[in-house]
């Protein structure tokens, strides 16, 4: 089964992440016909059924499952290899999969990307926005873009940004019939607008820290939303408080259009680190990023 079910393998593996035998056709530049049949030698060839096939959907089996668990890092540990030859190559090349916070793909990543592609043609990257605490090997990312602190242990961390602080701010029209917070206690009294978290659908809670002593909040409000651009959007139209870091509220600051309270709950945390599993082989596409990205001081 080496060569030929290789292939059959990765085409099979295609199909289970798209469920959908005309965009992994699509994604694996053949015909649905094609690809059709290279699953179906594959199973034939296994003597199992992998995939359960209705007019509007793909499913994997029991055995497609175990398939999917069991050999997929290992393909996409064999892709990112072949993605290493291209060491021997003269111009650096290959796609590049990354996640990030809303706010760090755009801030962070996204400048230096711009860059990076601009400059080097053959080199291909993919931005997921997500606010969970990915895992980037499980679902195939060559690296994230998380805040230092909730980066594991075992993987290799790259300082990309300065310390971080949070802002609790809303707009003056929001405070002109309300009292100002004076701690986070309070913020249970007021309209506050929630992040809700992709990991078990939670919501958002939003941590303090003074002197030492260290609160974690769980405010309440009319509004949700699961990214912070919406958020921004509701606090300027004066609907309710926000949580969002300085970086993202400060030139609302600066003109005026939002107002800042708890600022001194509010102290420093680690910045945002590219991080990625310490077996990784960097391939010269992903060292270029590495070191656009690296933080110096």
């Amino acid at each position: 089964m080496a060569g030929e079910g290789l292939n059959e393998l990765a085409a099979f593996m295609v199909v289970a992440e798209e469920r959908n035998f005309t965009r992994a056709a699509k994604r694996l530049g053949v015909s649905q016909s094609a690809l059709s049949q290279t699953v179906r030698v594959l199973e034939a060839r296994l003597g199992l059924r992998l995939l359960t096939r209705t007019t509007r959907s793909v499913a994997p089996t029991e055995a497609g499952e175990r398939l999917v668990h069991s050999i997929g890092p290992r393909i996409a540990e064999i892709r990112r290899e072949l993605d290493a030859l291209s060491d021997l190559r003269e111009k650096p090349s290959g796609t590049i999969r990354l996640t990030a916070t809303e706010y760090a793909a755009e801030a962070i990543l996204w400048p230096a990307v711009a860059k990076l592609v601009h400059d080097y043609p053959d080199i291909k990257v993919e931005i997921v926005t997500d606010y969970g605490l990915t895992d980037i090997v499980g679902e195939r990312f060559d690296a994230g873009v998380r805040p230092g602190e909730t980066v594991a242990k075992d993987m290799i961390a790259v300082r990309v940004g300065p310390d971080l602080r949070m802002a609790v701010v809303g707009a003056p029209s929001y405070f002109a019939s309300r009292p100002l917070p004076k701690t986070p206690q309070d913020l249970t009294g007021h309209n506050c607008i929630n992040l809700r978290l992709p990991i078990h659908g939670g919501l958002y809670a939003w941590e303090f820290e003074k002197k030492g002593r260290v609160l974690n909040v769980r405010v309440d409000g009319q509004l949700v939303f699961n990214t912070s651009s919406l958020m921004l959007k509701a606090a300027l139209d004066g609907c309710g408080l926000i949580y969002l870091t300085e970086g993202q509220v400060g030139p609302y600051l600066a003109d005026g259009r939002l107002a800042r309270v708890l600022a001194d709950w509010c102290e420093p945390f680690s910045g945002y680190h590219l991080y990625y599993p310490s077996r990784r082989q960097p391939t010269p596409a992903f060292a270029l990023l590495v070191e656009a990205l690296r933080y110096r001081v």
